[in-house]
């Protein structure tokens, strides 16, 4: 693999409805999509995780232009994997000295992606049976559902296909405890229902609400304390609470990972593979959840091409059964769902990601930038 050229396009759709969380909000849909060319004409597509803060997507693609493109160009590389430890290794001491460990991690992961894409389009296959799985099928989830009627969300992904959901928390224990309520009456007791609390609760604040949410049936509690918080804490939480708790996507490295896997306080590891490792990175993470007899279940939240990544790898990871679900947002984005065609089909909460090679979409850019001009 010869990388010979790179190119970053950033795109902003203003949404109707922001989006909100327990920290902040989303006024536009922003994306950061990299395309990367090899010598021998083959090409692939990735995307770099920009939703925070409102800025971050021009950021994100300036460093991919200034730093990571003249590391990655003129090089040859066995593969993917080589690319990413090469990239990583170069810009670690450049990340401390600017405190942007997280940025340039992001944009990492944004090109690594693009690489395992340029592969498997160069093989003639989809990136799911390139990365060794057996079967195109995923279920799916609807999730970055808001707290202004939830309910009326839910239904609606209930009537498009999908069999579970995940409602964001963090706004009031009254108005949280009432959205669970209400969503749980619209989907009855058998339906796979999540929470996500955004890192929005203190250990006391997070106690109480696991206690709360006991009689609701939920299958997972996301994030209810600080991704940093001291593992203590998560350990004392996960000793009382009768949900199950979910973390990964703002964790980085396998290290962190695997600290918090033989803790023992996750039922459910999230790695976002945008937002840091890409495919190369968190493959081996994947490897440490199934080792320890965990869920794997992707976190994403950003436009079609990281998305349909996420979609292939857990299809690749999940062929035999093992309890993944692939998040999709339920929030209307254009930059999200044109790219994201076979995840728009759902029989039963499942979707099929067929044949095409690579992850199966070519992003219209003149398209996309017209709809993003649009409103």
């Amino acid at each position: 693999m010869f990388p010979v050229d790179l190119s970053v396009h950033v795109l902003r759709y203003p949404v109707e409805h922001p989006v909100r969380t327990s920290f902040g909000v989303m006024h536009d849909r922003p994306a950061v999509f990299v395309r990367v060319r090899d010598r021998d004409g083959a090409h692939g597509w990735g995307e770099i995780w920009c939703n925070f803060p409102a800025c971050g997507a021009e950021h994100r693609a300036r460093l991919a232009e200034t730093v990571m493109r003249p590391l990655l160009l003129g090089r040859e590389y066995a593969g993917p994997a080589d690319a990413y430890a090469h990239l990583t290794a170069a810009t670690e001491v450049l990340a401390l000295q600017s405190g942007e460990p997280g940025p340039m991690a992001q944009v990492i992961a944004g090109v690594d992606l693009a690489l395992w894409d340029l592969c498997a389009r160069r093989a003639g296959q989809p990136l799911w049976a390139y990365l060794g799985g057996t079967g195109d099928r995923v279920s799916v989830y609807a999730s970055g559902i808001n707290p202004d009627e939830p309910e009326r969300v839910v239904q609606q992904k209930f009537d498009e296909g999908f069999r579970a959901f995940k409602l964001k928390l963090g706004f009031g224990k009254d108005r949280d405890l009432r959205n669970v309520r209400q969503a749980r009456r619209v989907l009855g007791p058998d339906v796979p229902l999540m929470v996500d609390a955004n890192q929005g609760w203190d250990a006391q604040q997070a106690v109480d609400m696991a206690a709360a949410l006991a009689e609701f049936d939920i299958g997972w509690l996301e994030e209810p304390l600080r991704a940093d918080a001291p593992m203590q804490q998560w350990s004392e939480l996960a000793r009382v609470s009768p949900v199950p708790l979910a973390a990964g996507e703002n964790y980085q490295g396998l290290r962190t990972f695997q600290a918090a896997i033989d803790a023992g306080f996750l039922g459910v590891v999230q790695p976002d593979l945008a937002k840091w490792g890409g495919i190369s990175g968190c493959l081996p993470v994947i490897r440490a959840v199934r080792a320890a007899g965990l869920r794997y279940c992707p976190h994403y939240l950003g436009a079609g091409i990281g998305l349909m990544a996420s979609a292939h790898v857990l299809a690749a990871v999940d062929g035999m059964g093992h309890g993944g679900l692939l998040e999709i947002d339920s929030n209307d984005n254009p930059l999200r769902s044109l790219l994201s065609a076979p995840l728009l089909q759902l029989e039963d909460g499942v979707a099929r990601l067929g044949l095409a090679a690579g992850i199966g979409v070519e992003p219209n850019l003149r398209e996309l930038r017209a709809i993003c001009g649009a409103r």
